[in-house]
């Protein structure tokens, strides 16, 4: 008898650990997450860093003022400014660790709007302030998820935004 209450205690405890131990997980994914969205939530509250019309450069991490994305060897970044009725874009697209401009590539981004239609965007690059813009219309209020590609030589780069307007 005593030898089945022992081992009923120890089946016990080894059960309360392991449940201790799966919760523990359970609670890091969950943190991991928040914390995940909580990035994403204050990188897409970001201003804009404009000042007459050109980017201004922060030495610190490369920011020109939004949301950033490191793709491999690329750094993207999209800044976002509201013109009246529409949403001026700025990407920036920079390779490695010097973040040294790339002037040749050719930029889209598939935006969907807050309706769930999608608007795809060709972005022009601007020589002067060494970015690539684009305008998107409209200014009705909602999250914009916005997926950025560029096609730089062949190489194709991905990033995901979303504009909160």
């Amino acid at each position: 008898m005593k030898s089945l209450k022992s081992g009923l205690i120890a089946l016990g405890t080894l059960g309360l650990l392991f449940l201790t131990a799966c919760s523990n997980a359970t609670q890091e994914n969950n943190s991991a997450s928040n914390t995940e969205a909580s990035t994403t939530a204050n990188t897409s509250k970001t201003e804009t860093a404009k000042s007459h019309g050109k980017i201004e450069h922060s030495d610190k991490e490369h920011s020109h003022g939004g949301q950033v994305v490191e793709s491999g060897q690329y750094h993207l970044e999209l800044v976002t400014e509201k013109e009246g009725n529409n949403s001026h874009l700025d990407f920036i697209i920079e390779k490695g660790e010097k973040h040294e401009e790339v002037p040749n590539a050719k930029v889209t981004a598939q935006v969907q709007l807050p309706d769930g239609t999608q608007k795809t965007l060709d972005f022009k690059y601007d020589a002067q302030n060494k970015v690539y813009t684009a305008a998107l219309p409209g200014n009705a209020p909602g999250q914009y998820p916005v997926k950025v590609t560029a096609d730089v030589g062949g190489e194709k780069v991905n990033g995901r935004f979303t504009i909160n307007q």
